[in-house]
């Protein structure tokens, strides 16, 4: 009996140091001192992400290459200007035939023409007046800019969403620590009142050893919990592009986040503030720009030219430079597409059935976006309601877990009865910070589903 009572101590005084020391060994896992640690909120998180982010980066990095490339596309506008040269030297020189002088009426005279050795700099200059191509290029050109913005755009949206359900699933796992270590403190203060009670001889043993199941686990509860936060914090990093070796602290105010949780659950689903809807529209309208350019791809192409020649002639490669005979002109050009095979008209039916393919896509994501929306509504709507009635159950469950501890200090109720309450109280607690962690998540989710989430946080 007596080495019974003293395991029961010994167990009794690791289960309170290893309380103790649970938050030492969470704020050991920081390399860096704790007053060189900045403290980050979610907005301040979610700044970082939209300016570190890999993918945010790379999407904005698409920006600045659809402007380079249609700078190239467009750059056929422009004069195009070549300096080149041809050297050719003739082991024999070509045969011609020409009229035989002493007898005109016989056979042609058989004559070498041309130099041995020619070399022929010249400088070419062309300037393009119509095509149909560079004028498709002239009015898409802001289109593809406007489309990689939107890019962009989506990219910044759905950074700032699973940011957000980052941070608050991590918050999620640290207030459910915070409880966890109260609640383990208190069921360590009853197991001694228990083992009290025992040695007094006013319960028997299966008091504390009880006190002992509910202390165990409560204490894998909340070893559980703090081995949680490690990955959640590597996921929050992720999402953010912070740095892993990098250390920040999370810091919010339950008081303010309480006050953002009202919505108001009345406004109407508006599609085109979507900006999947806005990438659809500028998708149709490039779809547009498409059919005009093979509708009108039978104009034709014009360009005028202007050439420059600087002509070496000899028959003696070594004087090959000592005379030169310049010539230039100037010129126009002219295309016109007579038949192409029926391609032209080919093309245009292709390009309205692609276009018909974005109409039906728009009913598609009308219907995705519908279903979204009222999922996310309900889920809100849910979790408010649950917020509200686990606040009002935690409050009834910390008044009957004091009134039960006291009754059974003064040996009116068993045992069993407090730790009935305090499952009731835990499982109180917990729930609640669940649900007021669900109701944020489900309000990004919402205003995300009604395209309310800037992109410029």
């Amino acid at each position: 009996m007596i080495s019974h009572l003293r395991q029961i101590q010994k167990f009794a005084f690791f289960s309170i140091i290893s309380i103790l020391t649970l938050p030492l060994n969470t704020t050991a896992q920081s390399k860096n001192p704790a007053d060189t640690v900045p403290y980050l909120n979610l907005d301040q998180c979610i700044v970082y992400a939209l300016q570190h982010q890999p993918g945010v980066l790379q999407s904005a990095i698409g920006i600045e290459i659809t402007k380079k490339t249609n700078a190239i596309y467009l750059s056929g506008w422009l004069p195009q200007v070549y300096l080149g040269g041809d050297f050719y030297h003739y082991f024999v020189l070509p045969t011609a035939f020409t009229t035989n002088q002493a007898n005109p009426g016989g056979p042609p005279v058989e004559v070498k023409t041309g130099i041995y050795n020619s070399f022929t700099p010249g400088l070419t200059a062309t300037e393009n007046l119509f095509s149909p191509s560079l004028l498709y290029a002239a009015k898409s050109a802001h289109l593809l800019v406007q489309q990689a913005r939107e890019a962009n755009d989506s990219t910044k949206i759905n950074t700032i969403t699973t940011v957000s359900t980052a941070f608050y699933n991590l918050l999620n796992t640290l207030e459910q620590i915070n409880i966890l270590r109260e609640d383990t403190a208190q069921f360590a203060k009853n197991l001694r009142d228990a083992y009290h009670q025992y040695v007094g001889g006013i319960v028997d043993k299966t008091d504390y050893e009880e006190a002992f199941i509910t202390l165990n686990n409560s204490k894998a509860q909340l070893k559980q919990a703090i081995e949680n936060v490690v990955p959640q914090y590597a996921s929050l990093k992720q999402q953010m592009g912070f740095a892993p070796q990098k250390e920040f602290n999370v810091s919010f105010d339950t008081a303010q986040m309480m006050k953002e949780i009202p919505m108001d659950t009345t406004q109407q689903l508006q599609y085109e503030k979507r900006i999947e809807y806005q990438q659809l529209e500028t998708a149709r309208s490039l779809q547009q720009q498409t059919i005009n350019y093979y509708r009108y791809d039978f104009l034709p192409t014009l360009s005028v030219f202007y050439d420059y020649d600087y002509e070496y002639e000899n028959n003696n490669l070594s004087n090959l430079f000592s005379q030169a005979y310049p010539y230039s002109f100037i010129g126009a050009s002219i295309s016109i597409p007579i038949f192409t095979g029926f391609a032209r008209l080919e093309n245009v039916q292709k390009a309205k059935l692609q276009g018909e393919i974005i109409d039906l896509n728009e009913v598609n994501l009308k219907s995705v976006i519908y279903s979204q929306y009222t999922a996310s509504l309900a889920s809100y709507k849910s979790n408010l309601y649950n917020l509200n009635v686990l606040q009002v159950n935690v409050k009834m469950a910390k008044d009957v877990y004091g009134i039960v501890t006291l009754q059974y200090r003064q040996g009116i109720v068993p045992y069993l009865n407090v730790i009935t309450a305090e499952d009731n109280l835990v499982s109180s607690e917990i729930s609640y910070v669940n649900s007021l962690f669900q109701v944020m998540l489900s309000k990004v989710n919402l205003e995300k589903a009604m395209g309310n989430i800037p992109p410029n946080h």
